[in-house]
């Protein structure tokens, strides 16, 4: 007879999430994880298998939680552009604002990404999953006559990615609410 799970995977889950945006996944032991999760180790490994694979997982929850809600803001009917700059702006007060834990994929990115196949796989998809929002919004906004028929939405689409991005990075390492905001409002008139 099967024995039955004594823990909430799912919540296990959620609780290994926030234990590797707030570490990183180098600094977070699987004694770290045993500890926060109050689940034994063989249960762990059983459950979800590794670190590694128990990291990947947390990564994925994580997407899954924040990309949808980016394409459920940028395609709204109506106005593109005003939905464009908000989300812009709230990039760089978020990232302001940081309570230093940053943006997981961008952690990611920068602490896995290069050395870990599995782990730039996520971080390109939700790079790729952005992109195309911001591409689909304002393509949307130069057919409804508020961006210039001259700009390319692909390009801007891909600076404001790098830039939202890069504004992560900063907001993690500084804050640098004026040197964001300042940022932000340059980018923005890309859309004038």
């Amino acid at each position: 007879m099967a024995r039955t799970k004594e823990f909430d995977p799912d919540a296990a889950l959620q609780q290994a999430l926030e234990l590797f945006w707030e570490r990183g996944y180098e600094a977070t032991s699987m004694a770290d994880l045993v500890a926060r999760l109050g689940v034994a180790r063989a249960s762990l490994y059983a459950t979800f298998g590794g670190k590694h694979e128990l990291y990947l997982k947390a990564l994925e929850r994580y997407l899954e939680t924040t990309d949808p809600n980016i394409v459920e803001v940028l395609s709204q009917p109506g106005p593109v552009l005003p939905v464009v700059r908000a989300l812009v702006r709230s990039y760089a007060e978020q990232s302001a604002h940081d309570d230093r834990r940053g943006c997981m994929v961008v952690n990611a990115a920068v602490e896995l990404a290069p050395r870990d196949p599995e782990a730039a796989r996520f971080v390109e998809s939700s790079w790729s999953h952005l992109e195309a929002a911001l591409t689909s919004a304002l393509i949307r906004a130069r057919a409804q006559g508020e961006l210039a028929g001259s700009k390319d939405p692909q390009a801007i689409a891909r600076l404001l990615l790098v830039l939202l991005q890069g504004m992560r990075v900063l907001g993690r390492a500084s804050g640098g609410g004026a040197r964001l905001r300042d940022a932000a409002e340059q980018a923005l008139t890309l859309l004038d």
